[in-house]
């Protein structure tokens, strides 16, 4: 079986002449005079701007790779047997009445009437154009957004001072979008990577712009190095030099400026640093944002070795981290290169696995283990209730990031074309949401006349979060959990041999052969 597909993705919009050979992902034949369909002919025309999905910046790209273990090798365990958190009476455990509420935080204070939140929506162009979308339907379904990593650097308007931010419309018009819907459950995360602490970002929207919950970032599932970013204009890219950020190829030199102007390049990319992570130096940094006035400091992770897993989960436990996301490979971005994102790092399943398997050594000792969140190509309510079963107890939410971004900009392109509509016919774009949307007729009782103030893709995530909800509680209800902690490992089964190994799940034949032999027997 051959779990990848190089060189012919339609991420890449490349393509094989004819069958390709399973390890090359070359064409069996390569033909002297074919123009190069694939992607190693498309490199050998554009470079280094084939190593991105296309087209670029317009886009979320999820891995293609087919793992030898995901979440499909387990299923879920229902039975007709008692009831937990609710009365084992027909009439009282149905299944709206399951409560799916969470909270994160040392001290559980950070309120969530849903355990998912948003990916880091950071300062791609899909990620700008989209924010309001995603963070109002983030506050009005109860649920934590994540603004991420470089905002403050990429905003063109920013001013600085010696060198740090000191004014930054971007990041205020993120903050402010969310706070003006935000109703006590969720929050704000703003996500900090090295250039923006040179630049001052913690320190900005700390004490400038009120945020509570900082998150420090140590990388990501989809890629092992910093943010990327394309820039079209040579302006734009001596811009973002002079604020210290790596940019290639240097539009300083002579060469790179004459290719981009005789169209040889059409782009610049603009890198993150990679972080370096001390003990010492996390501990130092985590105690600094709370000086500042952090109320909450999290840690974003990726799907690094194993090693570092293991770093980021004691680290935490010892700095009383108020929320660890651990991100495996496997999800999707806007912007990773495309190889690295299937050919790099531990999947989400061996990932979440092996840091179970980390908390229960911790759990020994006595010490203190963070809220954990699980993130790396995960969707629907099936996901949902795998990985916090895989993970129990220590899972208490799921990032969801393409997925959520997908709902959003699904309910804001439907809320165009609506409104377009009602514009031909003269009335409110609002009186064609009520019959777009299946939740649209709530939303408008629930708040009144600001019902024609939320974006349509707003209403998209919330109606997005209200089926996952529902999907959720029926298979809550069919394995009798009517509240998330009551949720645990015993709730999965595996579906194959090599999804025990891995998990420790029981195979399918294997399970529950104790009580079986008691029934059988008595």
């Amino acid at each position: 079986m051959s779990y990848s597909k190089p060189n012919r993705s339609s991420a890449t919009k490349t393509k094989t002449r004819v069958e390709a050979a399973p390890i090359s992902g070359m064409c069996v034949t390569c033909l002297d005079g074919c123009p190069g369909p694939c992607e190693i002919g498309r490199s050998a025309i554009r470079g280094r701007e084939v190593i991105y999905p296309q087209p670029y910046g317009k886009i979320t790209a999820g891995a293609d790779k087919d793992y030898p273990v995901d979440y499909s090798h387990f299923n879920i365990q229902g039975t007709c047997v008692g009831a937990f958190g609710v009365a084992a009476d027909s009439d009282v455990a149905t299944f709206p009445s399951v409560d799916c509420s969470t909270a994160v935080g040392a001290d559980n204070s950070i309120k969530m009437d849903f355990p998912v939140f948003t990916g880091a929506v950071g300062s791609t162009y899909i990620g700008r154009v989209n924010w309001e979308e995603i963070a109002v339907g983030a506050a009005i379904s109860g649920i934590i957004v994540v603004a991420g990593e470089n905002i403050c650097g990429m905003d063109r308007e920013a001013e600085f001072k010696n060198g740090r931010i000191v004014k930054s419309p971007e990041m205020e018009r993120r903050i402010n979008a969310y706070k003006a819907w935000y109703d006590g459950k969720g929050g704000v995360i703003v996500q900090a990577n090295v250039e923006d602490t040179k630049l001052g970002v913690p320190e900005y929207v700390i004490e400038k712009l009120g945020v509570e919950i900082f998150e420090l970032k140590w990388g990501q599932g989809a890629k092992d190095i910093g943010g990327e970013v394309k820039l079209n204009t040579l302006e734009r890219a001596m811009q973002l030099k002079e604020r210290g950020y790596i940019v290639l190829p240097d539009p300083t030199a002579a060469s790179a400026q004459r290719a981009f102007k005789e169209g040889g390049i059409s782009e610049f990319e603009r890198h993150s640093r990679l972080g370096m992570v001390t003990e010492d130096g996390f501990y130092s940094e985590v105690e600094r944002l709370r000086k500042i006035g952090a109320k909450y400091v999290t840690l974003k992770t990726g799907a690094y070795r194993p090693v570092d897993l293991a770093r980021a989960i004691k680290f935490a436990s010892n700095a009383k981290i108020d929320l660890l996301t651990i991100d495996g490979a496997g999800g999707g971005t806007g912007m990773s290169p495309w190889r690295m994102m299937n050919e790099w790092g531990v999947p989400t399943v061996y990932l979440e696995c092996l840091a179970y398997e980390m908390c229960e050594t911790l759990k020994a000792k006595g010490a203190y283990i963070p809220p954990i969140a699980i993130a790396g190509g995960l969707s629907l309510e099936d996901h949902i209730f795998k990985a916090m079963a895989l993970g129990a107890p220590y899972v208490k939410a799921i990032c969801l990031g393409r997925a959520i971004m997908a709902a959003a900009m699904v309910g804001k392109t439907n809320g165009k074309l609506t409104a377009e509509k009602m514009e031909a016919e003269g009335k409110a774009p609002e009186e064609g949401y009520l019959g777009l949307f299946a939740v649209a007729s709530h939303l408008k009782e629930r708040f009144g006349n600001d019902f024609k103030k939320l974006p349509a893709g707003a209403i998209g995530l919330y109606s997005y979060v209200d089926r996952l909800k529902q999907g959720l509680q029926q298979l809550m209800a069919g394995s009798r959990k009517f509240a998330l902690p009551y949720i645990d490992r015993n709730d999965l089964v595996s579906l194959t041999r090599e999804g025990t190994s891995v998990s420790g799940i029981p195979y399918v034949m294997d399970c529950d052969k104790d009580e079986i032999s008691k029934i059988m027997n008595s």
